[in-house]
Parts: C-alpha cells; sequence; structure tokens
C-alpha cells in the first residue's frame, strides 16, 4: 500500500491542553486538536498560545492534526547573541 498524502493547514494555537495537545484554529476558522510532532520535542521546540504553526491531517480524520513547524515571529531576531565585554582574569 501506499503512503497516504496528508494535508497542511497553517492556524494559531488557542489553548493549551494535558499532555502534550493544543487546540488549533486555522485559517479556515475550523478548530482541531493537535500535537506535537517528534522532531520538534527532539529539538526542544517549545509552543506557546498565539503562536502560528503549520497542522499536518489525514484526509481521513479532520478533527485532529500535528504540529510540524512553528513559525517565527514577525519581529524575533536571528543571528548572534549582542557583544558583550570580555571577562578579563588578573
Amino acid at each position: 500500500m501506499a503512503k497516504e498524502e496528508l494535508v497542511e493547514f497553517d492556524g494559531q494555537i488557542i489553548e493549551l491542553l494535558p499532555e502534550g495537545r493544543f487546540r488549533v484554529k486555522l485559517e479556515n476558522d475550523h478548530e482541531i486538536l493537535a500535537y506535537t510532532a517528534g522532531r520538534m520535542k527532539k529539538n526542544r521546540i517549545r509552543s506557546m498560545v498565539g503562536d502560528r504553526v503549520t497542522v499536518e491531517m489525514t484526509p481521513y480524520d479532520m478533527d485532529r492534526g500535528r504540529i510540524t513547524y512553528r513559525h517565527k515571529p514577525e519581529g524575533a531576531r536571528t543571528g548572534p547573541a549582542p557583544n558583550r565585554p570580555q571577562f578579563r582574569r588578573r
């Protein structure tokens, strides 16, 4: 059997639930129950209420999904930390 095609949607986390689950409101105003993908757990990517996320869903159950990507906030800095003075030993 061939692997089924997954459907991707963008949405926003509206509620944190127990056991690593989230309530996500999709762009089409549909609310689903979603969990964090294993790669996000492995890399310790935390998701909070208000984060924009990408959700994968199977066409068989459109009420559940897997969060595969957390989009960076618009004003987020990317790059090295600001320069700090070096600590000098005497």
